[in-house]
């Protein structure tokens, strides 16, 4: 293996380790997101209302088509990992392959399928009249890009199992100056609106893909890429659904409760849709903290528990859990305490800062109870239990959500009733995660 490169997870301590690891994963997170604010940036300022309520009409829509394989990344990750802890090394190289090859596969699959569904669903949604066109022409678009966006999303995955987060976030460095210049050649200079920030989306997507599958392509350890081993491997691909299926099915319906909750947010119309969608930029980028720390606990947990360190298993997610509420909830308060500031860099509407305002203060505020499970969620995968975190996740944080949206919501149609579901789904979902975690912990004690 290439030290260089990789990280020691197995021994040392671990919180220095799992900083090193987890920031460059957030960063890595938040510059994707960049890539789509930047998109509302320059359409909520140099385009139109409309403009940014069309890009951010179609986030929860393609989350949804592409979760499921995103899932199926988290699988290779912990199947990569947990290899590596074992030092089967044969397996490593074939897991590898195996998951470039369904990253290109799922890639083509969802491009192709979108493209059917794209104007359906956006209606289906409720999109406005006065934004339909517009959302369609830019999901259309985007989706040109899918393949690129799955091989970024499994090689950057093969990339952590071996410890290395820092140069998955250099492409996206690279890609984002490609995404942020393009897009403002693209609507100031040639006027092409949401269309101009689509396809400079595509090519920051082809730039980042290309250089991560690049690396893997020149990597002189068992991660390294080759044309000629390019198959699937029906063993490896077992493992890898085995974990990524559930985790992927949960990003779906909660993705699905998501659009149910965009289609409630196109009833109070296009001012809301725009407001919400710059609100919810930096919602991501709180969210992300979280969501880097789970990743990093999947990794560090799936190799130690592939070398049958359980104790220091245990060590990580409470290591993980304190380091995530705390810059979670620190990059949420810098959001809320300059609103004013940050949700301008998207709109000047006043109508449309209304309705930012209260998402940001409700939602974002918030945001560091979403540690309590994904972090346990990430525990439990991390030893191979994938079923449970999903089941929980899809009640606590989709069923509830869907049940709010069909009684509340239609009883009190206040835009501010809508939001409260997020902390309240945030509690009962942690609340569950935290005990189901406990469970597991008194199992596996009793085993050993």
């Amino acid at each position: 293996m290439n030290r260089k490169k990789s990280m020691d997870m197995l021994h040392g301590t671990l919180w220095n380790k799992m900083l090193l690891f987890a920031l460059p994963l957030a960063a890595s997170s938040i510059l994707q997101q960049l890539f789509n604010s930047v998109d509302t940036a320059v359409v909520g300022r140099f385009a139109s209302s409309q403009a940014l309520a069309a890009v951010g009409s179609n986030g929860s829509l393609i989350s949804l088509m592409i979760n499921l394989f995103i899932g199926i990344s988290l699988g290779a990750n912990v199947v990569v990992a947990r290899y590596i802890g074992q030092g089967a090394k044969e397996r490593i190289s074939t897991a590898v392959h195996t998951a470039i090859v369904v990253a290109v596969l799922s890639g083509f699959f969802v491009l192709i399928f979108g493209q059917f569904i794209a104007q359906p669903v956006l209606l289906l949604m409720g999109t406005p009249e006065d934004v339909i066109d517009l959302a369609v022409q830019y999901l259309r678009i985007y989706l040109l890009g899918m393949p690129f966006i799955m091989l970024y999303d499994f090689g950057a995955s093969i990339l952590r199992s071996i410890g290395d987060s820092q140069r998955p976030l250099y492409s996206l460095i690279a890609a984002g100056i490609v995404n942020t210049i393009l897009n403002l050649i693209l609507v100031i200079v040639f006027h092409l609106g949401v269309a101009g920030v689509a396809i400079a989306t595509v090519v920051s997507n082809i730039v980042s893909s290309s250089i991560v599958m690049f690396i893997l392509f020149h990597e002189s350890d068992l991660i390294r890429v080759e044309l000629r081993k390019l198959t699937i491997s029906g063993t490896e691909l077992k493992e890898m659904l085995k974990i990524g299926i559930p985790a992927g099915l949960q990003g779906m319906v909660f993705s699905l409760a998501n659009v149910c909750i965009q289609s409630t947010i196109n009833s109070f119309g296009s001012n809301a849709i725009a407001g919400s969608a710059a609100a919810l930029n930096f919602e991501f980028f709180a969210y992300f903290m979280v969501n880097a720390f789970a990743q990093t606990t999947v990794t560090f947990t799936s190799q130690n528990y592939g070398a049958g360190e359980h104790a220091r298993c245990r060590k990580i997610f409470r290591t993980a859990m304190l380091l995530s509420v705390v810059s979670c909830g620190c990059l949420a308060s810098i959001f809320v305490l300059g609103r004013d500031f940050f949700l301008r860099l998207y709109t000047t509407d006043t109508a449309v800062l209304g309705f930012a305002m209260q998402r940001l203060l409700i939602v974002t505020t918030l945001e560091p109870l979403t540690s309590t499970y994904e972090i346990s969620a990430g525990a439990m995968r991390g030893r191979g239990h994938s079923l449970l975190p999903a089941v929980i996740t899809v009640f606590g944080s989709c069923v509830l959500r869907l049940i709010w949206i069909s009684t509340a919501c239609r009883l009190v149609h206040e835009f501010w009733v809508l939001m409260i579901i997020y902390p309240i789904s945030w509690v009962v979902t942690g609340t569950m995660m935290l005990l189901a975690y406990a469970r597991m912990e008194r199992k596996e004690k009793q085993r050993t």
